[in-house]
């Protein structure tokens, strides 16, 4: 709570609020605002996951204290968490935080220069399960080829960012594009037959304006799909 020394924030309650839908519009918008300001570091590209780390707290909260201050839960970026607070964003409509967040996950944006090949010290093509954000280590992988990470990544990176998400026969489209962005086009297979989908943004408009599904358009921001 905001009266601990330690834990003070947790992303997790915070990106939850919103992911689960428990919030109000304004208390999910406050909750977010929260996290950018206190947990998400551009000086070294990352989002932890709680801050001030544990260190003396009691009661002891288990494990999580076991870890160096900094480091995996213990106040580095956890990238499970770090997926959700992107993934919170954009179920705000927020796409600039939304997109941002994802520059700051991407792995291959820790290797664009020597300096940050050296600091990261893993893989850059693979999904780290964590990054330091303690000194002198700050902005370093740990655990790499973390396929929970990965799997969150692509899911963000298709519903969240895309809007494309599948529920049984339906596809719903909720696209949260970058302002630079003229379109889009995915190529979807249901089953055996393709969906050709192109995605056009409007400057200065907001939200779904229309659907259309082979010429016919469609009531709302669902497509129905058929194996034809």
């Amino acid at each position: 709570t905001s009266g601990n020394a330690e834990c003070r924030i947790d992303s997790i309650a915070q990106s939850w609020a919103v992911l689960s839908g428990a919030a109000d519009a304004q208390r999910a918008r406050a909750a977010m605002d929260a996290v950018d300001a206190q947990l998400v570091r551009r000086d070294a590209a990352l989002i932890q996951l709680l801050d001030p780390p544990f260190e003396h707290s009691n009661p002891n909260p288990g494990y999580v204290q076991g870890y160096v201050r900094g480091v995996r839960e213990n106040g580095g970026q956890y990238t499970h968490a770090a997926v959700w607070v992107a993934m919170a964003f954009a179920a705000l409509g927020d796409a600039e935080r939304a997109w941002e967040m994802f520059t700051l996950l991407d792995p291959t944006r820790h290797a664009r220069t020597a300096d940050g090949v050296d600091r990261y010290k893993t893989e850059p093509y693979v999904m780290a399960g964590d990054v330091y954000a303690v000194a002198p280590h700050a902005g370093r992988g740990g655990w790499s080829w973390y396929t929970g990470a990965a799997g969150w990544m692509v899911q963000f990176i298709l519903e969240s960012l895309l809007g494309l998400k599948v529920e049984a026969d339906t596809l719903q489209m909720t696209p949260c594009m970058p302002a630079h962005w003229a379109s889009f086009q995915v190529h979807y297979r249901y089953r055996h037959t393709p969906y050709h989908i192109a995605v056009r943004q409007t400057p200065g408009k907001a939200g779904l304006a229309s659907i259309k599904l082979d010429g016919a358009a469609l009531p709302g921001p669902v497509i129905p799909l058929r194996d034809d």
